[in-house]
This record gives structure tokens, sequence and C-alpha cells, in this order.
């Protein structure tokens, strides 16, 4: 039997939670007190799950409020948790909405990220989605440094049924935005989604060419891209915080997309970046197919993440 999208999100942040519930249980091992050692305690276990110590800090100071002194079970702790961490995320849950306004079109989507990331997959599963709500979708192959991206992108527009517009490697990226642009446009697709390369180790280059990207796309239309949408690898735990700093700077980021959670035991991250940033998150991915990249939805991702059911 198939799983259901729970169930497959609480599978995937197996890793994460295995730590937070273990981590738990042992402070509570012969403790039934929430007192200050526990306390401390506590904060250790979820800085160790990446949820880093501002939000550590708080979650604990919220438990403290209610519980502070009183004899808890470490469920109820679990629990607590639960309901704090929904409260930091939801917020930030939203769906990537892409597509439904006629003024808006095409809707002008620029994926970036490091390279590694997950980021053209994310833009094909992002293409397969906005299909599946019936949109007409187009793809711009603009990490035009590495072949592998351009050949995997087409793979997913053949998948999806969405054209792709690409060049030789090394090409102009911006060059090739404005191309996709005018074939979209023409095409009257809903969507143009644009894959950007991610090489941070040369930050300035990289800056240049996403702010040609823009400056390219504002001529064609001043309102474009409507949606900057940062993809993250959850796999490199505390320095996703550096990588939107990085970025944010760069281009206006609108919202994220974190990806790789079943791979890792920093899945916590997600919480230390909506704790600092306060961004969107658009979907989560759990795996490699298409159907493994879901809408975020905080109290799901809460529950899964202290190992508590639906």
């Amino acid at each position: 039997m198939a799983l259901g999208w729970f169930q497959r999100l609480k599978q995937g942040l197996a890793k994460t939670s295995a730590k937070l519930t273990d981590g738990v249980q042992g402070v509570f091992t012969g403790r039934r007190r929430l007192d200050d050692e526990a306390l401390e305690e506590l904060e250790d276990v979820l800085i160790t799950a990446d949820l880093g110590p501002a939000t550590a800090a708080k979650l604990t100071a919220e438990l403290a409020k209610s519980r502070f002194d009183k004899e808890v079970s470490e469920e109820e702790v679990r629990t607590a948790l639960a309901q704090s961490i929904a409260e930091i995320l939801a917020p930030t849950a939203q769906p990537l909405a892409a597509g439904g306004d006629p003024a808006k079109k095409p809707h002008v989507v620029l994926v970036v990220g490091v390279n590694g990331s997950g980021k053209t997959t994310t833009t094909g599963k992002l293409a397969h989605q906005l299909r599946a709500e019936g949109k007409s979708v187009m793809l711009c192959a603009g990490d035009t440094f590495r072949a592998a991206a351009v050949e995997q992108l087409k793979i997913w527009g053949e998948r999806t049924g969405a054209p792709v517009v690409a060049r030789e490697t090394g090409a102009d990226a911006a060059g090739l935005a404005f191309d996709a642009y005018k074939q979209a446009q023409e095409a009257g697709a809903d969507v143009l989604l644009i894959d950007t390369a991610g090489r941070l180790h040369n930050k300035k280059d990289l800056m240049d060419e996403l702010g040609k990207i823009v400056r390219v796309l504002k001529k064609l239309d001043e309102t474009t891209p409507h949606d900057v949408v940062m993809v993250l690898d959850a796999t490199v735990g505390q320095n996703a915080l550096q990588q939107v700093q990085v970025f944010k700077e760069m281009v206006s980021v609108t919202g994220l997309v974190v990806t790789k959670l079943d791979g890792t035991a920093k899945a916590g991250v997600l919480v230390a970046l909506a704790e600092r940033f306060g961004l969107p998150v658009h979907a989560v991915g759990v795996g490699e197919t298409a159907e493994d990249l879901r809408p975020f939805k905080a109290e799901d991702f809460a529950n899964g993440l202290m190992g508590l059911s639906a």
C-alpha cells in the first residue's frame, strides 16, 4: 500500500526525529521534574539537531513558562516542543502560487541556490506540480556552465511536457533568459521556470550573472522575476543560514524549497531558517520522485520532527 504524505514525511525525518526523541528521553531518564539542569540539557539536544542556539533558547524558555519545576513526562515535553515549533513555522508555510494571475503572464520564477542543492531537479519537480494543476509551463536551462544540468532539465521537460529553452555550454545566461521570456510570452505560457548556476566559490561572478539576468528580465517586464525561489539542501545544516544570507544579498529571495530532508539528521535547520529569516517555505523534499516534493505544512513537519503522530 502506498504511504500517505505524512508517513513519507515522517520517514524522511526519521534521522532527525531519532536524534531529538533519544535526546529528550535521555534528559528525562531517572528524572521527572523540569528544572534548570533539564532545560539546559534540552537546549543542547535541540542545538545538536540543528535548530540553532537562538531557536533552542526560545523553545526551552517557552517550555519553562508553563512547566518549570513541575513533573513532566517525556511525551509531554515532545508534544509541547512540537506545538511551539509549529507556531514558529506556521507563518512560513506558503505554497508557490504561480500562473494564476493573467496580469503576470508568463509568471517568471527564478530558481537559485548552490550547486548540489537539488536546484535543477527541484525546477523539474515544480514544473511537474504546475502541470498537474493544469498550468502551461516553459523551462529555461540557465545553468549554462554545467552540461549535466541542461541535460537533466531536458529530461524533466520531456517527462512533464514542458518545452525547454537551452543553449550550448558556457552561453550567456542573461541572453538565454531573454529568449526564454520572449518564447514563453509568444507561446502564451502561464509559467516560466528559470534554472540558474550556483557556483558560490566564485561569488562575484555568480552575483554579476544573477544581477544581469534580473536586469534583462526587468527590461521586458519590470515586475519580473515574480518569484525568486532558493533551493536548500538540508544536509548542510547550519550552513544553510549562511547560504540564504549570501543569496539574499545577491537577489531578493522571495521563498525557499528545502530538499534532501530524508538524508540527514539536520532537518531542524528548517526551524532555524524560519526563526531567522521568516521567508515562505513553499515545499519540502524527502526523496527522488516528483511526488516526494510537496507543499510545506508546519504542523506535519513539527510532529514528524518530534516523532509524534499526525
